[in-house]
């Protein structure tokens, strides 16, 4: 199509009038960057990179965004590079209790709206990487509703002792069986040495590759492209790909409110279900829908698709496949694929095609993705329940593992902290038979939604990960998939929901096959202990911390920063 052609097709917001304010300040700022006046013209893209040397999910990036506008100026576009925050659980979980972590996931989002939106560029490729930046760029693509694509950023490689198979995911668990003096020392630091041999996200279906997997499902990648190996060309190739793209995109004026529909949040929420995903794909999916002003109820999808959602591939440490295997099998696109039936095929991709269309005549390399008529399991992976202790919801990540206890009743044991239930641990304060309540976590109690999952690998390091369920409000790392873990309860127990209200002793029963969580109290006992509780006051936080706090929405929403709609 002749340039000429396209700009009949869509008039780009990023030009101004000739001779007007914004553009004689603009051509200036930009002339002297050594743009053309021709270069103006064209589609003006942001490539939105977050790339840091904190983390080694995001110190290949820089390559990545060369790449990627490269492609855009071949492609006759003009490529901006954008920073924002890089946020890496590993790495930014060390401050404040961990409490920076989700909060990190709005601060990308806003930092977008910032720069592209105060820019009124035409559109947007991202580069999706760790846990936080996926859900954070595809919320502000909802947001600005401008074309966007999305690059997969890779994972990393894992490595070995010996013939023994070692990732970030044994590093983690180690840390908790090393805390409770399961293992020594030596072993954990050799673990550490081994477990990362290249740059990219953790090498397991935790949150970062299950977001991956969802961005496909989403239609917001090209097909074919997640999971990828962050050490190959395979990523590089798509990346250019997607640069490419991103021009034609903003032609024909393909946006990202076009593709979000119902059918696609279904096939994202098929897929976490294909692939045991992390349960933190629930909250960010939601938050996605809600900043795409959708009135989708993605927990109320959840629960109405679990009991229909085949498990196809079991990737580490849902089971022994490794994600290279998924990778080279297909991916996402074999799990669309092999749902079959099940997958809504309707739904609009950045390719300009329908997923069917994209899907028609495509068959997975290997029989690493089984089929929904021949799934690894037919039981829900993931399990939302409910009750008098999670009256909204609560989340189970149960993977394969249907051998474990799935209903359990026992003496409850209460902590306002990860560390503290740590020491309770060690000093023999919680056994078997307890359910080990780990409360205050949650996204105005933290603030900023703290991280249990190190209580649960303790749990596990003590020997007692069959025998002590745990009930938090706190989040879980995608990694988790161990022992009775009812996560992201809701209501939080800040501000009286009902985990706020349960003393050391209270019975507590799990019942996963009915869907339950309860504590053993009537609605009178429950009162009075609200009645009772010490009025809210402000954490103390300063600085972005206290700006979530007063802002964020419970996780029924997603747990964004912008409010309900009149």
């Amino acid at each position: 199509m002749a340039s000429s052609d396209r700009r009949n097709q869509r008039a780009l917001r990023s030009n101004y009038e000739i001779g007007s304010s914004f553009w004689a300040v603009r051509r200036a700022q930009w002339r002297a960057m050594g743009l053309s006046d021709e270069d103006m013209e064209k589609p003006k893209i942001a490539v939105i990179n977050t790339s840091s040397e904190l983390a080694i999910c995001f110190n290949h990036l820089d390559h990545v965004a060369a790449v990627v506008k490269q492609a855009i100026r071949d492609a006759g576009g003009l490529p901006f590079e954008v920073r924002t925050a890089a946020p890496s659980d590993f790495i930014h979980s060390a401050g404040n209790a961990g409490k920076y972590i989700l909060p990190s996931r709005d601060l990308i989002t806003n930092d977008i709206e910032v720069q592209v939106e105060g820019a009124q560029l035409d559109g947007m490729v991202c580069l999706a990487s760790c846990d936080k930046t996926a859900p954070g760029q595809l919320m502000a693509a909802a947001r600005l509703d401008i074309p966007t694509i999305f690059a997969i950023c890779g994972y990393q490689g894992s490595g070995h002792i010996g013939e023994e198979h070692v990732d970030i995911e044994e590093v983690f668990l180690g840390a908790g069986h090393h805390a409770m003096g399961a293992i020594p020392l030596e072993r954990l630091k050799e673990m550490s040495e081994k477990a990362i041999t290249s740059s990219g996200v953790c090498s397991g279906m935790g949150t970062a590759n299950s977001m991956h997997t969802v961005c496909e499902a989403l239609g917001m990648t090209l097909p074919g492209h997640a999971p990828v190996r962050a050490s190959g060309g395979g990523m590089l190739d798509n990346a250019a790909e997607a640069g490419k793209r991103i021009v034609d995109m903003v032609w024909e004026d393909l946006r990202p409110r076009q593709i979000l529909t119902e059918a696609a949040f279904e096939n994202a929420v098929r897929s976490v279900f294909a692939v045991s995903g992390s349960i933190n794909t629930i909250k960010h999916l939601q938050a996605v829908a809600t900043e795409a002003d959708t009135d989708i109820d993605v927990y109320g999808m959840y629960e109405r698709l679990m009991d229909s959602s085949p498990v196809l591939v079991a990737v580490r440490p849902n089971g022994e496949s490794s994600i290279e295997e998924f990778d080279d099998g297909g991916g996402a696109r074999a799990v669309l694929k092999n749902l079959g039936a099940l997958t809504r095929t309707e739904a609009m991709t950045v390719a300009g095609k329908t997923l069917g269309e994209t899907l028609n005549g495509w068959e997975p390399p290997t029989d690493t993705v089984k089929t929904a008529e021949a799934p690894l399991s037919d039981k829900p992976a993931i399990v939302l329940v409910r009750g008098n202790l999670a009256p909204d919801t609560g989340i189970i990540k149960l993977g394969l593992r249907y051998d474990r206890k799935l209903k359990v009743t026992g003496p409850a044991v209460c902590f306002s902290n990860p560390i503290d239930a740590i020491e309770g641990l060690k000093a023999g304060k919680v056994k078997a038979g307890d359910v080990l309540v780990l409360r205050g976590l949650g996204v105005r109690g933290g603030p900023g939604m703290g991280m249990a999952s190190r209580v649960v690998f303790a749990i596990e390091g003590a020997g007692l990960g069959e025998d002590v369920a745990v009930v938090t409000d706190g989040q879980l790392s995608g990694l988790v998939n161990k022992g009775l873990v009812v996560g992201e309860v809701t209501p939080e127990a800040h501000g009286g929901g009902p985990l706020g209200l349960v003393r050391d002793g209270d019975l507590i029963t799990i019942d996963v096959l009915a869907r339950r969580v309860d504590v053993d109290m009537d609605d009178a006992e429950m009162e009075a202990r609200r009645a009772a509780l010490p009025e809210v006051g402000h954490s103390g936080q300063r600085g972005w911390l206290s700006i979530y706090e007063g802002e964020v929405e419970p996780l029924s929403r997603g747990a964004v920063l912008i409010p309900p709609r009149d």
